[in-house]
Order: structure tokens, then C-alpha cells, then sequence
């Protein structure tokens, strides 16, 4: 048998050895570096736009799913947020138990947050309180009230904790879109510089003055009005502790609640801010003594107005008109907005969170396809609830606050009133729409139509003169500005909705 000579490669020296060792670990950690470049560039799993009331709950409700979330704010200075705003200052009960089912009621707690149990209705002198159907809830349940900006820190706060949360602080200038698929955001940062962040679905939720919206609904916006408002200092109890209150005047109609132990909110809708402003000698403080019987609150009242402590803000209402943009959702006031009378605004906001975050939670994000779907259901699951509270809030703004001076607006601000006091289940059902507590679809159109024949026959008795009629006419004309509204989002909407959602409540 021949044997087979095979040559045999020289063994590697050792100096070639760790020569060869460095060129593997080398080209190693630059794919490594390649992968984790690539990994960082996309992926936060949500980028969310504002850091407001949507936001932040948003985020930390996503963050304790596993979550990664970066959260872009233009503002997170405490002091420099709430300079200007008002509004956001008065949560309904549903608000409060949606705050509980997200695991965030702790953040009204140490801010001097004051309880609420109800409305109180004002009126010539006389009033009637209107308190929330609480009984069959927890002691904790109530509305609540305070400075908005303490509360929004709360919440940065807590959603800042979770390991999973990057909150910074930048303007979103545009969103990043490729073949029709939003894939994140483009911003400038603190410094003014430049950049772009990258996740499976971008949240936008940019307030009441978002920049973004125009790219994912179709908005119309309607300014309603200006609200000016002030905060008076009380030294001591004043009528009504806890509870909200509506001063039914002609001109001049307020919004009073206590925003903590010390202070009092006073909103004015702008008509009414003027002929304050211009016949402040001719009240000559009776009106307020009408529902504080407090001389001390009208000082406090007109201090605040020669020290010039006046903030005011446009009201605006928009409906939700979202339009299905694969990778992108609006939420909040970015989505819907209603006249901040009713204070409606947060338990919308909270509620939407909620059911985003129960629709959300197992679905895998990097599923553009099944994402879209659930946007979808999201936008169209959402109407029942925030299209009572919208029809609510506009309907009574419509009623107490939209009046000129004259005999009209004096004959339907009594006929409201009146209603308010008949009590029994008027008043119950009527504050459980208020509250959000009980949101079902015939209770509204039933106390929509309650209010108008009440108050309509209140114009035309006792006797039901040509010029009565006139003006009845003129009311049901008035009244016709809000039917619209509920042709288009209660009978669009509710009717195959109702059941379901009752079903839920």
C-alpha cells in the first residue's frame, strides 16, 4: 500500500494568532455597533407628542406593559406650563375612578386638591344644589379640583420613574412618513438642534393648539369664546364648601370652584368679562353677595382685578374627525374638544386612555396592518361616551352662558333654572350625564328635551301671547344650533352603540 503525502499548513505563530484573535473581536463589536445603531434609530416601541394630561398618563400606563416609550414635550418646566392655562382644573367623578382603573390617583394627592360633591345653580339671589349620584361608589369617589400644572407634574413624575420611559423635552416639527406609514418624528431639541426619533406607533396628543393635528384629522374648529379667569384668595368658608357653582346672571355669568384650600377659581366668559369691567361701580357688589353673601370674597374679587392676576384663553369645540393614517393616532384635545363649562375635558381624555391602553395591550405594534385595524376600532369605540359629554357641554354653554342682554336670555336662564329645581330624578339624572357616571344614550335626549318644552312653556305661560310665541320661536331657533350636533354624533352614533356600551357601563 503507497502512502499519501499530505501537506500539512504551518501552524500560526502566536504573534499571528492574536493578530487573527483582534481582526475577529474588531469586525465582531462593529456589527455589534451596526446592530445597536440600528436598534436605537427605531426603536421605542410608542413615541408619544406631549407630555400633557394624555400623555403622561398615556405613557405610564404603556411603560407598566413592557413598553418602551419616548414621550417629546416642549415644555416640562412646572411653573413655565401652567403660566397661562385655566382650564383642566375640575375632573368629574368618572374622571377620578378612570384615574384609579390607570393606577394614577396618588397624583392628586399632595397638591392641595379639594373634593367636589356637585354643582350648586345660582340665580337672582337664590340657589339650588345639585349633588353628584354618588352613593353606590367608594368614600374616596367625588370630582376634584386644582392647579392644573401640579397635577400634569404629578404625573410627569410618575411616569418618569418607570425604567422604560424617556421623557425630554423638544418640538415636534413634523412626523416621518414613508409609503404612507408614519414611522416617528422629526424635532428640535432643547438646544434647537435637529433630530429624529423612530418607533412602531407615534401618539399624538399636542393640546388644544396642536401643530399636528392637520396631518391626521380633518379639523373644524369652532372658537366659541374667551374665557377670562382669575383666582381669588378665601380666608374663610365660603357658602357651598365643595362644590362647584354657576352664577346664572344677565350680562354676567360665572364658573366659580375651589382649586385649593386657599384659593378660588373664577372663569368669566368674555362677553361677560367686559360688562364686568365697565359696570364694576354699578354692581356695586350686590351680585357677588347673591351666591357668597361674603364682602370679604367681592374685595378679594376686585383686588385680583386691579393687581391684573387675569389669565385668559380661547374656548373652542371641535369634533372628532380623525382620518386612519397607518403608524399614527390622535388623542385628547389634539382629537376632540367641547366647551370647558360642564368640565368634561379630563374624564374624555382619561377615559380614551383607557380604552386605548385595554385595546393596545396584547397587540403586537410591529403589525402595521393589525395596528390600523385597531386604530380603527379605537376611533370608532370612543364616540358613545365623549359624544354625551360633547352634546352636554355645548348645550348648556349654549343655554346659560351664549345670551345678550335681554328678556329672552332672562326667560331661559329661569326656565333652566327652574328645571334644576324640580329635583327628584331631574336633578339625579341630569348630574349623572354631568359627572359622566351615567352616560346612557335616552337619559340624554330625554333631559335635551326636557329642558326645551320646560323652558318653552315657562316663555309662553301664562298666557301665550303673539309676542310670547314670538319668543319661543326664537328659543326653539336658538336651540336649533345644537340639534346638528346631535343628529350628527348622537343619532349617527349612539343608536348602534347604546347597547353595547351600556352593556359595559
Amino acid at each position: 500500500m503507497s502512502s499519501t503525502n499530505v501537506a500539512l499548513l504551518p501552524f500560526p505563530s502566536t504573534p499571528k494568532l492574536k493578530l487573527y484573535h483582534f481582526m475577529i473581536k474588531r469586525n465582531t463589536k462593529a456589527i455589534r455597533c451596526c446592530k445597536n445603531s440600528f436598534e436605537s434609530e427605531q426603536k421605542n416601541d410608542v413615541i408619544i407628542v406631549g407630555a400633557g394630561l394624555a400623555g403622561s398618563a398615556l405613557a405610564h400606563s404603556l411603560a407598566k406593559e413592557g413598553r418602551r416609550v419616548r414621550v417629546i414635550e416642549r415644555n416640562l418646566n412646572e411653573l413655565n406650563y401652567g403660566t397661562k392655562r385655566i382650564a383642566g382644573e375640575l375632573m368629574q367623578p368618572a374622571g377620578y375612578l378612570k384615574l384609579v382603573e390607570l393606577g394614577l390617583e396618588d397624583c392628586v394627592k399632595e397638591i392641595d386638591a379639594q373634593r367636589v360633591l356637585g354643582f350648586v345653580m345660582n340665580k337672582d339671589g337664590k340657589s339650588v344644589r345639585l349633588p353628584y349620584p354618588l352613593e353606590k361608589y367608594d368614600s374616596d369617589v367625588a370630582g376634584r379640583c386644582f392647579h392644573h400644572a401640579r397635577f400634569v407634574q404629578k404625573l410627569r413624575e410618575k411616569a418618569s420613574s418607570l425604567p422604560n420611559v424617556v421623557m425630554e423635552q423638544g418640538t415636534v416639527t413634523s412626523l416621518i412618513e414613508e409609503q404612507g406609514v408614519v414611522k416617528g418624528v422629526r424635532y428640535k431639541t432643547r438646544t434647537g438642534q435637529e433630530s429624529t426619533a423612530y418607533a412602531y406607533l407615534t401618539i399624538v396628543c399636542d393640546g388644544c393648539f396642536s401643530s399636528l393635528r392637520k396631518y391626521l384629522s380633518v379639523p373644524k374648529v369652532e372658537k366659541l369664546s374667551h374665557v377670562a379667569g382669575l383666582i381669588i384668595k378665601k380666608n374663610n368658608q365660603f357658602a357651598h364648601e365643595n362644590y362647584a357653582q354657576i352664577v346664572m346672571g344677565n350680562p354676567v355669568s360665572l364658573l366659580l370652584y375651589p382649586i385649593s384650600s386657599s384659593e378660588l377659581r373664577i372663569m368669566i366668559d368674555r362677553f361677560s368679562w367686559n360688562k364686568i369691567a365697565f359696570n364694576m361701580q354699578w354692581e356695586n357688589g350686590t351680585f357677588l353677595d347673591n351666591y357668597c353673601g361674603s364682602s370679604e370674597l367681592y374685595d378679594a374679587f376686585i383686588s385680583s382685578i386691579e393687581e391684573g392676576e387675569i389669565k385668559t384663553m380661547p374656548i373652542s369645540s371641535m369634533p372628532a374627525t380623525p382620518c386612519l393614517v397607518p403608524g399614527a393616532l390622535l388623542l385628547g384635545d389634539a382629537l376632540n374638544m367641547r366647551h370647558a363649562i360642564t368640565a368634561g375635558g379630563m374624564t374624555v381624555i382619561l377615559h380614551d386612555v383607557a380604552l386605548f391602553c385595554n385595546l393596545f395591550r396584547k397587540l403586537n405594534l410591529n403589525d402595521a396592518a393589525a395596528v390600523t385595524k385597531c386604530t380603527q376600532h379605537f376611533y370608532n369605540m370612543r364616540k358613545p361616551m365623549a359624544l354625551k359629554m360633547n352634546v352636554m357641554a355645548d348645550y348648556l354653554y349654549k343655554l346659560l352662558f351664549a345670551s345678550s342682554n335681554d328678556e329672552l336670555s332672562k326667560q331661559i336662564q329661569q326656565g333652566c333654572f327652574n328645571y334644576f329645581s324640580l329635583g327628584l330624578g331631574f336633578s339625579r339624572g341630569l348630574m349623572g350625564l354631568l359627572s359622566g357616571l351615567n352616560l346612557h344614550s335616552w337619559t340624554l335626549l330625554l333631559h335635551f328635551l326636557a329642558i326645551v318644552i320646560y323652558t318653552t312653556g315657562g316663555i309662553l305661560l301664562p298666557i301665550p301671547t303673539p309676542k310670547r310665541a314670538f319668543a319661543a320661536a326664537r328659543f326653539l331657533l336658538g336651540v336649533a344650533a345644537v340639534i346638528p350636533m346631535v343628529l350628527n354624533e348622537v343619532l349617527k352614533q349612539a343608536i348602534y352603540t347604546s347597547k353595547a356600551l351600556d352593556k359595559n357601563m
